[in-house]
């Protein structure tokens, strides 16, 4: 069982990387094949060019081992801070060219792209991981809370995963180490609650 992680922060001293981190470690004690990406230190390209919008030539190498790696995912688990109620730039520039027609979804024969898509991606859950410095409630009552439909709607179920769990913690500026530890500890429960651990495939040998 294979889980994606994406993260999108260029601090890695910032709390989204202790929440990956933190989920990393507890996919693997649950006996999941973790795939890790920091775009930021990896140096994501998030330029979406006119010859890949035009579908002409091979896909960059870089860029083809994503759309592989996503396809084959059990499970996706994407962690970012809200900025200006949206992802950084870096992600959604992933976005755009990874969950791309033909490997996150595909249009039904005679339909231009102004219909209802079919979603092709494995996955059934994932989880989305936000930090913000906008109190919980303002984020929901003055600005309608961007992320939950761009996550859940645009993006997710547009591609074919049915469960969306997601969650934000803040206000980070202000937060205290306790109140950080605890907010990791919620990380953890989450996760396992969403992804059971995995059953071994391997056969318990007869006792001699």
């Amino acid at each position: 069982m294979q889980i994606s992680i994406l993260l999108a922060h260029p601090d890695k001293n910032s709390f989204n990387h202790a929440i990956a981190k933190t989920a990393r470690q507890v996919l693997r004690r649950l006996g999941y094949h973790v795939i890790y990406h920091d775009l930021y230190a990896e140096g994501f390209d998030p330029v979406f060019t006119k010859r890949e919008l035009s579908g002409k030539g091979p896909l960059a190498l870089g860029i083809k081992t994503h759309c592989e790696e996503i396809s084959r995912a059990d499970g996706i688990i994407v962690v970012h801070p809200n900025w200006w109620g949206q992802p950084p730039a870096v992600l959604k520039g992933w976005v755009d060219r990874v969950l791309r027609d033909g490997v996150a979804y595909r249009f039904n024969e005679g339909d231009n792209g102004e219909g209802v898509p079919v979603g092709l991606l494995r996955a059934k859950t994932a989880m989305i991981f936000n930090t913000s410095n906008t109190p919980i409630q303002r984020e929901k009552d003055v600005f309608g809370d961007p992320l939950e439909q761009l996550w859940k709607y645009c993006i997710f179920h547009f591609c074919g995963v049915c469960h969306i769990f997601r969650k934000t913690y803040g206000v980070i500026v202000t937060s205290t180490p306790a109140e950080r530890k605890r907010w990791l500890e919620d990380v953890g429960r989450s996760i396992a609650e969403q992804f059971p651990p995995v059953k071994s495939n391997k056969k318990r040998q007869p006792r001699r």
